[in-house]
């Protein structure tokens, strides 16, 4: 049980909401914003005394019923309910560490996908698989160091303001890709609280870019994610494709696949990419 970020969560998760939302009149002497704790309480059917102590970190354990109460009585989605319990200690974790050896058998389906830019992110966006066609599409990754291969790095420079600093890959999405970043760190923060390079990769972009540090003191956790992309590429302009993100389960990984419907510009442009490859992209 993480009792502090529980606390934080259930407060940053209370004042969002208005009592109207809940139901409840809303009174004209309110100096918060939010609902009220004894509120909360109310509609999750539980004692003031017991959550008041849950959102300063110092009560036992809730059971699952309880937090089934307080998830109802704070409108928590399905994925803002999971990561409830993830804190409160009542939904398994993983004891171990971030998993970054990719399956064979997936490297390989990497290689062989015709027409389709493929990587294989750990769970702190550490590409560790990719083909030629992301080569020619992204960057050469196996030209750096592991640790230079992390989105997340690459979405919050150490310093840098989203309003000035170019998204990565020259992605329409760049304010969107860096609210997905924050929301998967804070759910695998919270699945893998024994695994030091997730709390240090949290950290460290906490202490080197005050963006992530705004954003990560939010709470929020991963919604749905973005269904098209578009790459302005220096070579061929810019590329919209579809983006298609397919759980690795057993390891905890993505594998992230880019395409363009058939007969399109785009595709057009993406078979161009894999005409010139890499050397060709440098080239031009």
């Amino acid at each position: 049980m993480d009792k502090q970020e529980l606390a934080a969560f259930l407060r940053s998760r209370r004042e969002r909401l208005q009592p109207s939302d809940v139901g409840l009149v809303t009174g004209s002497r309110r100096r918060t914003p939010g609902l009220r704790r004894e509120e909360v309480a109310v509609l999750a059917h539980i004692s003031t005394e017991y959550y008041v102590r849950l959102e300063q970190g110092r009560a036992p354990r809730p059971s699952a019923e309880v937090l089934a109460g307080i998830a109802g009585s704070l409108r928590l989605s399905a994925v803002e309910s999971a990561h409830l319990h993830t804190l409160a200690g009542t939904a398994p974790l993983h004891h171990g560490r971030v998993r970054r050896d990719v399956r064979p058998s997936i490297v390989a389906l990497v290689e062989r996908l015709p027409q389709t830019a493929a990587i294989v992110l750990s769970a702190t966006f550490e590409v560790l698989a990719w083909n030629a066609l992301a080569v020619a599409l992204m960057e050469d990754f196996g030209e750096q160091e592991p640790s230079e291969r992390n989105l997340a790095r690459k979405a919050f420079p150490p310093g840098s303001h989203p309003d000035v600093e170019a998204p990565p890959y020259g992605i329409s999405d760049g304010a969107e890709f860096r609210q997905h970043v924050v929301r998967q760190l804070r759910s695998v923060r919270a699945e893998y609280p024994e695994d030091p390079s997730v709390v240090g990769l949290v950290e460290e972009l906490r202490a080197d870019n005050a963006e992530f540090a705004r954003l990560w003191d939010r709470h929020d956790v991963p919604t749905t994610t973005v269904l098209s992309k578009t790459f302005d590429h220096p070579v061929v302009g810019p590329v919209t494709v579809d983006c298609d993100s397919l759980a690795l389960v057993d390891r905890g990984q993505w594998l992230v696949l880019y395409t363009a419907p058939t007969g399109s510009p785009d595709a057009d442009a993406l078979a161009l990419l894999g005409v010139l490859g890499v050397e060709g992209v440098r080239a031009g």
